[in-house]
């Protein structure tokens, strides 16, 4: 004989339900989101969000299969809205030197170039936050200082104590990798 539960009964039974999926894919999901997105603070906010997210949904008569891959489906649609929202990268203005001073600035497709434009930007944004997180700290430090902060070489210099000659051999060992890294995405997206 099938038993039916009471409002509250239910009430709890999903609350347990909620709880144990959150237990089991927190740590998973959390590792998901900050693989792709740059700042911790921002990345527990996309968390949050998620599980929500998936409380509202549970509480829909419809039941969600697949929980697991509900939850990183709605991680990435989270991850990509941050990034439509998100201002533009301040990239430096193009200086004397290499031409990796502005290589970012010609990777990256302009966001006035359509919507199919503006998922390339996400894309490739999305993959160079990957990419980043691959490089030693001393090299990802003088690539974000210099082409995404705009922060001169002698500036950083004088800031670390380091020399400019090491700090631009880092930055020229950081865009090689990431050159290499995001070539594939880059000619799937052209």
């Amino acid at each position: 004989m099938e038993t039916t539960l009471t409002p509250d009964e239910l009430m709890a039974d999903q609350d347990n339900h909620i709880t144990e999926t959150v237990l089991r894919e927190r740590a998973r999901l959390g590792s998901f989101i900050r693989k792709r997105v740059a700042d911790a603070s921002e990345a527990e906010d996309i968390l949050q969000d998620v599980f929500y997210e998936l409380v509202e949904a549970y509480r829909l008569p419809e039941p969600i299969e697949q929980i697991g891959a509900w939850l990183f489906r709605v991680a990435r649609n989270r991850i990509i809205d941050r990034f439509r929202k998100k201002k533009e990268l301040p990239l430096p203005e193009a200086g004397e030197g290499s031409d990796d001073d502005i290589w970012l600035d010609k990777l990256l497709p302009s966001t006035d170039d359509g919507p199919e434009a503006a998922y390339a930007r996400n894309a490739l944004l999305a993959e160079l936050y990957d990419a980043l997180e691959e490089l030693p700290e001393e090299q990802r430090d003088a690539f974000i200082g210099h082409e995404i902060e705009g922060r001169s070489f002698k500036d950083m210099a004088a800031e670390t104590g380091l020399g400019v000659n090491t700090l631009l051999a880092r930055k020229r060992y950081a865009v090689l990798h990431l050159r290499s890294r995001l070539q594939e995405i880059f000619d799937e997206l052209n």
